[in-house]
């Protein structure tokens, strides 16, 4: 009975939670400051008269009510931009793809590399390796994406000339799936290093100051006393109880990869949902803006179950948790 009311409160949390995200999908993006009609004139050289102004104003400007805009959530029809004249859904799921090979792929090297490193510190911890990781880590986390960017367009693009300085491939290139496939991993290494780079730091302080704590349990020096290999105590028995705020970390950031590469992928002119949104907020294109942020919303939720799942296969006794 008591697992059954937890799941149906789960349930409950989740429609909540949907259903203000939902809401503030809504209401959040028409609290932007201008127009669509303003931000599209203003950088251009046309001029409009008042009538036309005011004509333009009450065409892109008509009001949605909040139960049309569900009733369209549900039928999956989000509208269209009013810059890029597309519909709304189907622009999200072209920038899609690229966003979950950049911000996954970081996010994913990041957190391996950040936790095997952390672990190893911490079961050297006070030695000569522990010691320079934990300084240059520390340093690093400081350290803004945008600078750790340019740092790497200006040495690797600019300078030496290894990897091109923006975009996700060659443009108008006719060349086969395979050479495809190598250009566009040619571009992807600048703004997933930067990403990777970026987040390394605070994954590796979470993973050993986590380990650090583990080590000091009563069952680690039971394992010691037994005798068990080393390498075993470390990773199987150690490892795995500090893995927890790790996950907890990477599905953070995970269900956060569009804000969070917003600035990544626009430095980089990277075509992902982090562009998509800039573009859109810059443009004032309200429909599009609504749509990116009910998507990342929905992003953020569904993580979050898949976490709690992950929860109870990696520590059983959050199962059993109240």
């Amino acid at each position: 009975m008591g697992r059954k009311a937890k799941t149906l409160g789960n349930v409950v949390n989740f429609l909540v939670a949907f259903s203000l995200l939902v809401y503030l999908s809504y209401a959040l993006p028409r609290l932007m400051p201008g127009d669509f009609v303003t931000a599209m004139f203003a950088s251009s050289h046309v001029t409009l008269s008042a009538q036309q102004e005011a004509e333009a104003k009450a065409y892109f400007q008509r009001e949605e009510g909040f139960g049309l805009y569900l009733l369209r959530i549900v039928r999956f029809d989000w509208g269209w931009s009013y810059a890029l004249f597309q519909p709304v859904l189907s622009l999200i799921l072209q920038a899609l793809p690229w966003t979950l090979v950049l911000a996954g792929g970081a996010h994913v090297l990041a957190s391996v590399c950040g936790f095997v490193m952390g672990v190893e510190a911490a079961w050297r911890r006070g030695s000569r390796v522990d010691r320079a990781l934990v300084g240059a880590m520390t340093m690093l986390e400081g350290v803004q994406e945008m600078a750790v960017g340019v740092a790497l367009v200006a040495i690797f693009a600019l300078h030496l000339h290894w990897f091109p300085t923006g975009g996700a491939e060659t443009p108008y290139a006719e060349v086969s799936l395979e050479a495809r496939l190598v250009d566009m991993a040619h571009h992807l290494v600048l703004p997933m290093a930067t990403l990777v780079i970026s987040y390394l730091p605070g994954n590796f302080l979470l993973a050993r100051n986590s380990m650090v704590m583990v080590l000091g349990k009563e069952f680690i020096l039971t394992a010691r006393a037994k005798g068990l290999p080393e390498k075993r105590v470390r990773y199987a028995h150690a490892a795995r109880n500090a893995l927890l705020p790790v996950l907890t970390r990477f599905g953070l950031r995970l269900a956060f990869m569009v804000t969070g590469v917003v600035v990544v992928e626009t430095m980089f002119s990277y075509p992902g949902l982090g562009t998509l949104l800039f573009n859109a907020i810059r443009s004032r294109d309200l429909p599009l803006v609504q749509g990116v942020v009910l998507f990342s919303s929905a992003v953020v939720l569904v993580v979050n179950v898949a976490l709690e799942f992950v929860y109870t296969r990696v520590d059983p006794r959050t199962r059993h948790a109240p």
